[in-house]
């Protein structure tokens, strides 16, 4: 309990700006959450399907691999139609490569989609932070200049301890979402291990 009472107070310390770097924290954390999960499940839709064609790589038969590759919906499918389709008539595995590198231009906004926002709004929270503390400190000095003189340092003191909270939460903020950025960035597909099935 003292904790959430601790968590509590510094929260109300912080004045109005604790608010918007709150809905900020919530507007990150929702869209964290939905691209981990959107990455997971297309990562394993991606080994399932690299599982599936492997045998009909490893045969040489490319046009069943590209039928099959053809009809999933996974990311990394529509790439490897592409090199699949151009394995025939490339004469270097350098081609089959360039196919499958135009096909990841397409594939790879929709698995980097809103993750930039993690970003945006990690500078935003910070900003936001720093404001809110600016505009404490401007109110803390104000006060101050109306008090008794023997009083004015502890005052002093005691308005920015309070007007820091705000720097403070919106660092608790950016961080995590920084991170979070970092962790829902999609891996890189290996073309050359994909395309070296080319025969």
């Amino acid at each position: 309990m003292d904790f959430l009472g601790a968590i509590v107070r510094f929260f109300q310390q912080g004045g109005v700006f604790m608010y918007p770097i709150l809905i900020v924290f919530a507007l990150g954390l929702a869209i964290a959450v939905e691209r981990w999960t959107y990455l997971t499940m297309s990562g394993a839709t991606n080994r399932s399907l690299w599982k599936k064609i492997v045998p009909y790589l490893k045969a040489g038969n490319f046009k069943e691999a590209a039928a099959v590759t053809g009809k999933s919906t996974a990311a990394i499918g529509s790439i490897l139609t592409y090199g699949l389709y151009r394995v025939k008539s490339a004469r270097r595995r350098d081609d089959v490569e360039k196919a499958m590198e135009e096909s990841l231009m397409e594939v790879l906004p929709r698995l980097e989609k809103r993750t930039h926002y993690l970003a945006t709004l990690a500078n935003i929270a910070t900003l936001l932070g720093l404001l809110g503390t600016i505009i404490g400190l401007i109110r803390a000095f104000t006060a101050v200049s109306n008090a008794n003189p023997a009083d004015k340092a502890d005052l002093l003191s005691a308005s920015i301890s309070v007007a820091m909270n705000t720097t403070a939460f919106g660092l608790m903020v950016a961080i995590p979402l920084l991170l979070c950025m970092r962790f829902c960035k999609p891996r890189q597909i290996p073309l050359s291990t994909a395309s070296r099935w080319q025969a």
